[in-house]
């Protein structure tokens, strides 16, 4: 079965996972009291994580810390369907029964041991609560930057430098704005996590915020006083109190940091406001880093001269490609460079492309980096029901999921459009 599900994403995988654990726990798959108790424990663990699994999925095209935790969930649901795929099949003789009768309980003690670190790991990607806007809701979390690895940031040294050197030539009394922009994908995240897991500000109190396009101030002043009193506070409902709190925790601080991540929004007014909002208290130095996509935004944020973000060059984007694909421990790298350099040049210095795409090559034999897949929707949506991830419900039929589906796949860019 893993074999099977190898191509899908962690949302589909983790479908088909829970579905095979049910069908173990009602007697399919002839198995001890004791480990078909267990098995429900973990067909619940997965069932809890599935529900937020679709925003931690969203946010891995972005955030690198996202990226790993969805890798190593479905890593983990590659392995659960191995092992009861060969639990299936031990049963088919003497020796084999008596063989899983031994080894079974060792291997879902260790089962269970991952998914707990997993599940206890997806705290940082809890949804934020609901609110009544119909709008879309993007997640407003507290990325962790801290986990970033340096070794990750490829071809970023001058310009990790220049931000640098902009915080710290500020002369101005006023708290500093550094606007960073350019366009999705680019590494504007990347160069902002850099510069927060600087050495110079190791002594700093720093603040890592995801802004988004729901732009709520009410919600970035109190994640500030949270981050800055390192502690959960009661949520303060109005702005003018946390001003005050604000004001007050700024005061007590001598160097501050804050990364504002993903800004969107462009009205005057909110961006002034939120500029008020964050005026440093006497004998306090702040410094704000802001990433966004907008031009017109970074110039209205921005103490200082906005920085453009360049695109990658091709070579930068090659490196990214061989770290993330683990291409030096491959046999046959040499009769594939000239293949991994020509797609990296269809990057187009986007850092972000290299990424994923490094990411989808690290397990892909030879033939299959230098061709391109084209699979006709009908077909796809025919096997995907032939295999069984296909789950109808009274308000939709297995065709209609399986558009869903497509169509969701397309916005992550999992899929594209093919020219043929």
């Amino acid at each position: 079965m893993a074999a099977a599900i190898g191509g899908m994403v962690a949302s589909g995988v983790i479908k088909v996972v829970i579905k095979q654990l049910g069908s173990a726990i009602l007697g399919k798959i002839k198995l001890h009291k004791e480990l078909t108790k267990d098995l429900e424990k973990m067909k619940m663990t997965l069932e809890s994580v599935e529900a937020a699994l679709s925003d931690a999925e969203r946010r891995s095209i972005t955030d690198n810390a996202a990226l790993l935790w969805v890798n190593r969930l479905k890593a983990a649901m590659y392995d659960i369907s191995d092992m009861l795929d060969d639990f299936e099949s031990d049963t088919q003789s003497r020796f084999g029964a008596m063989r899983k009768k031994i080894s079974m309980p060792d291997k879902m003690k260790k089962m269970q041991e991952r998914l707990q670190k997993i599940t206890e790991d997806h705290q940082n990607y809890r949804l934020p609560p609901e609110t009544h806007s119909n709008e879309p809701q993007l997640p407003d979390i507290r990325e962790n930057a801290g986990t970033m690895v340096e070794a990750e940031i490829i071809g970023r040294a001058e310009e990790k430098l220049e931000i640098l050197a902009r915080l710290s030539g500020s002369t101005t009394e006023q708290t500093t704005f550094v606007p960073i922009w350019g366009f999705g994908g680019i590494g504007k995240s990347t160069l902002a996590r850099s510069v927060y897991n600087h050495p110079e500000f190791e002594k700093h109190s720093r603040v890592w915020i995801y802004v988004s396009q729901i732009f709520d101030l009410k919600k970035i002043g109190n994640t500030i006083i949270s981050q800055l009193s390192r502690q959960q506070s009661p949520q303060i409902p109005d702005l003018h109190s946390i001003n005050i709190r604000l004001q007050e925790l700024l005061a007590e601080k001598k160097n501050v940091l804050i990364i504002l991540d993903d800004l969107w929004e462009k009205c005057p007014s909110q961006l002034e406001e939120l500029k008020s909002m964050l005026k440093q208290g006497k004998g306090c130095k702040v410094m704000v880093v802001v990433t966004t996509r907008d031009e017109g935004i970074a110039s209205e944020i921005g103490t200082v001269q906005p920085y453009k973000l360049p695109q990658l060059s091709d070579e930068m984007c090659w490196d990214i490609m061989r770290q993330k694909s683990k291409f030096e421990t491959r046999g046959d790298k040499e009769r594939l460079e000239p293949i991994g350099r020509d797609i990296a040049k269809k990057c187009k210095g986007v850092a972000l492309a290299a990424q994923s795409l490094g990411h989808l090559l690290k397990s892909k034999p030879c033939g299959e980096w230098d061709l391109g897949h084209t699979m006709i929707k009908e077909e796809l949506i025919y096997q995907w029901i032939a295999l069984g991830f296909m789950e109808p419900s009274s308000t939709s039929s297995n065709w209609q999921l399986g558009e869903s589906y497509i169509t969701q796949l397309l916005e992550m860019s999992f899929l594209q459009h093919s020219k043929i």
